[in-house]
């Protein structure tokens, strides 16, 4: 399965959530989704507090930020000039 068909749930329209990446069909943002479980909610919980959502959809909210991390670019950090 390609990276397409893996992210094809995720969309973004501007008339949503200002254009944020939803789970297609839903108004339930990736990054809530994501901040839901990094509040420690289980993929259960999630899918029974919103059952709109399946688990191939919680796949395509993995696999989005996955697409997006792996092509951000990390800048070293400048180093502070010590101050005296």
């Amino acid at each position: 399965m390609g990276k397409k068909n893996k992210t094809a749930r995720i969309v973004s329209d501007p008339k949503i959530l200002l254009g944020k990446p939803i789970v297609k069909g839903t108004r339930l943002s990736v990054d809530f989704i994501l901040s839901l479980l990094g509040a420690g909610w289980t993929e259960k919980q999630v899918l029974d507090n919103y059952p709109v959502l399946t688990r191939e959809d919680l796949v395509a909210v993995f696999n989005y930020a996955a697409t997006i991390l792996e092509e951000e670019k990390i800048l070293p950090r400048p180093k502070k000039a010590h101050s005296r």
